[in-house]
C-alpha cells in the first residue's frame, strides 16, 4: 500500500512537472512529451486535471481554452482525446492524426472562473506520448489566472 501511494505521488508530481515544464511569451500552459501508459497494457488509463481559472488582475476568466497533439507513431485504431467539463457543461476533442505534429483543434468552454476538469485519455490500449495546451482566457480573449493540479493519472 506504501508503495503505490509513493508510486502516485512521483507520478503526479512527474505529470505536474511536465505539464509546468514550459511557458511561452504569451503565458502559454502547457505540458510536452508526456507518456500516457507507458506499459502499454491499459485501455482505460486516464489523466484527470483540475485547471483553476481566476481574475489575476487582468480580468475574470470568462472560457478555458485547451488542444492536444499525440506525438506517438500511428497506430490504427489508437488516438488521443482531451475532454473539458464544468458544472453542467462539457466539448471534447481528439488528435486523429497521431504523429503528424500537428495540434488537434482548440475547444473552447465558456464556464466563468472556477474550477474546470480536464480529462486525457485514449481510444485502446498502447503507450502514447502527447502534449497539451491549455488557457484560461477572459471575455476578450486575454490570458487571465490559470493554476492545475493533477487528481488522477493512470
Amino acid at each position: 500500500m506504501r508503495f503505490r501511494n509513493l508510486r502516485k505521488i512521483y507520478i503526479n508530481l512527474l505529470l505536474a512537472s511536465s505539464m509546468l515544464g514550459y511557458a511561452t511569451f504569451s503565458s502559454a500552459h502547457g505540458g510536452s512529451g508526456i507518456t500516457m501508459d507507458a506499459a502499454g497494457i491499459s485501455r482505460t488509463f486516464t489523466g484527470v486535471v483540475l485547471v483553476t481559472c481566476f481574475d489575476d488582475g487582468n480580468g475574470p476568466a470568462e472560457n478555458l481554452i485547451a488542444r492536444i497533439r499525440d506525438n506517438s507513431p500511428l497506430v490504427p485504431g489508437l488516438l488521443v482525446n482531451l475532454q473539458l467539463f464544468k458544472g453542467n457543461k462539457a466539448v471534447n476533442i481528439t488528435d486523429t492524426v497521431s504523429g503528424d505534429a500537428n495540434y488537434s483543434p482548440f475547444v473552447t468552454l465558456h464556464g466563468g472562473p472556477g474550477v474546470y476538469y480536464m480529462i486525457i485519455n485514449k481510444t485502446d490500449a498502447g503507450a502514447r506520448n502527447f502534449d497539451v495546451e491549455w488557457h484560461c482566457n477572459t471575455v476578450d480573449g486575454i490570458h487571465t489566472g490559470t493554476e492545475i493540479s493533477v487528481s488522477q493519472f493512470n
